[in-house]
């Protein structure tokens, strides 16, 4: 799967996605779009968005997507890490188009 990580996506969850080519918002110079044009970017050349942007749903229209996204509902590195297992499954049972939260404790 083509991965985006966008702005706030801890970096290290990247060395737990083998098998999966990862890019960040910031190497494609991508930094300065608005949400709009990000998305539709990224749907050109990736089939996952994973992003720390909990708000993304509410400014975007995201039904005529292609594009998964993932939303993880921190930034918070530490917290995400024990629970790597549950992002891996997320991300492994994602379809085009579909939106996703995970909410960590």
């Amino acid at each position: 799967m083509r991965i985006l990580f966008d702005q706030g996506t801890p970096v290290p969850l990247r060395d737990h996605l083998a098998g999966h080519v990862v890019q960040t918002v910031f190497e494609l110079g991508w930094s300065n779009l608005a949400n709009g044009a990000l998305l539709a970017s990224a749907e050109n050349s990736f089939d996952l968005l994973i992003t720390t942007d909990q708000q993304l749903r509410h400014q975007q229209n995201l039904g005529a997507r292609s594009l998964g996204i993932l939303v993880l509902m921190t930034t918070s590195w530490p917290r995400m890490m024990p629970n790597i297992p549950l992002i891996l499954q997320e991300i492994s049972q994602m379809s085009a188009g579909e939106y996703r939260e995970i909410r960590f404790t």
